[in-house]
């Protein structure tokens, strides 16, 4: 089990005893004035249990969206526990803004949880975090693939360490912050839905969630609107109802992603040929993980053509420039899959099944089919994609609406459309 910090760094008080929680200071009464229709908190739809013998976790981040989570839950009559994840250096941190799981976000979670009347606690991860995260983080940029830490989280330290956690502390269920929705098929089986609020769905870094996990994990906020959700927030006087929201990689300071790698890799990062794809050598660079997939500006060359990143061939050191045209991609192969659909990944590309794909987090999803590339797991798109990146994911949704997620995989390589 992780190490347990209690309030104010004492040791934890075990879960299974009389815990002195203080009867919460919030008004609930305050909420009748907020739309709260879209909150999905019939955590266990049939379940005869009177709802405060549900013992339900929130991983509490500190931001608004999980602190609400937690006050819907006390609100909604569960048995709650608050729980923060220590991932990082937050001495470092405090001075960081717009940065997740820092000094100063344990503290307003804490503040959350008094103002909840809830127990809550501090897993200190850093261990794992580095290992899982950080570590991985470096090692993808060094193979010249754009890694995606964030869902390296939710996959491995949030879904699978914590989530583990959570039973241990006898919870019935995990609840997290999370913009998307849980819902149940014919079947009775758990699903993922793209979030009701299209600007908020965080699908695209939650498709590794397995099914085993989805049976555990719920998603309060998936059908709301955020500004209803900073209203309850406001309406229950919590303290960071105004509070921004994280922008940036949580351990990358000032969003330098090679000073991470350099730190954690020291001299693993090697300058090379900047080379045109007729083969021409254009200049040198500093290091591959300077560059991604799709960039013009700051390559670091100068022409009367405009050229892109079109490759980046980390074995040689070498970063391939070529025109726009040379960016588009007609098919992909996935690796790491996590598949949440009907039969196996494999049934359906043989198939040739109809799915939208979508390969970066700020792009919607787009048509085409499954499909085996080279005898891999891979998507073929009906109108060729601009700037797929190796390392990227591609989150695969069921046709023709892409309202339910189908899994998906991090892309392991492309076809040029070329």
């Amino acid at each position: 089990m992780a190490t347990l910090i209690g309030p104010r760094g004492a040791p934890a008080v075990p879960v299974d005893t009389d815990f002195p929680v203080a009867d919460g200071l919030c008004d609930f009464s305050k909420l009748k004035d907020v739309d709260l229709s879209g909150a999905d908190l019939d955590l266990f739809p049939g379940d005869p249990r009177p709802r405060g013998d549900i013992r339900v976790v929130a991983a509490m981040s500190g931001g608004v969206d999980s602190s609400v989570v937690a006050a819907l839950l006390k609100y909604a009559g569960y048995d709650v526990i608050g729980v923060t994840l220590q991932l990082y250096d937050h001495g470092a941190a405090l001075k960081k803004q717009g940065a997740c799981c820092a000094g100063q976000d344990i503290h307003d979670a804490r503040r959350v949880a008094e103002a909840l009347g809830i127990p809550h606690y501090v897993l200190d991860y850093e261990s794992r975090f580095r290992e899982q995260v950080m570590e991985d983080f470096a090692d993808t940029y060094l193979k010249g693939s754009t890694p995606i830490p964030c869902v390296r989280c939710n996959q491995t330290v949030k879904f699978k360490d914590l989530l583990a956690t959570a039973r241990d502390l006898g919870a019935d269920a995990m609840a997290t912050g999370h913009y998307i929705r849980r819902t149940l098929d014919e079947r009775g089986q758990a699903e993922l839905s793209r979030a009701a609020d299209p600007d908020r769905d965080q699908s695209y870094f939650l498709f590794a969630t397995t099914r085993e996990q989805l049976d555990f994990l719920r998603f309060p906020l998936g059908g709301m609107k955020k500004p209803d959700v900073r209203r309850a927030a406001s309406a229950l006087g919590l303290q960071v109802a105004a509070k921004p929201d994280s922008q940036d990689i949580c351990f990358v300071p000032a969003g330098k992603y090679s000073d991470i790698v350099q730190k954690l890799r020291p001299g693993a990062v090697e300058a090379g040929d900047i080379v045109h794809m007729d083969g021409r050598v254009m200049g040198r660079h500093e290091g591959v993980i300077r560059y991604t997939i799709g960039q013009r500006r700051g390559i670091g060359i100068a022409t009367g053509e405009p050229l892109f990143v079109v490759k980046l061939d980390a074995p040689n050191k070498r970063v391939i420039v070529g025109p726009r045209e040379a960016l588009l991609t007609s098919a992909l192969t996935i690796g790491e899959s996590n598949w949440l659909g009907e039969g196996s990944l494999t049934d359906a590309c043989v198939t040739g099944v109809r799915a939208l794909a979508r390969v970066r987090s700020t792009r919607a999803p787009v048509a085409g089919r499954m499909t085996l590339v080279a005898g891999m797991p891979g998507f073929e798109f009906d109108t060729p994609e601009e700037g797929v990146a190796p390392g990227q994911a591609c989150v695969l949704y069921a046709a023709p609406d892409g309202r339910s997620v189908l899994g998906g995989g991090f892309i392991a390589s492309t076809v040029s459309a070329a």
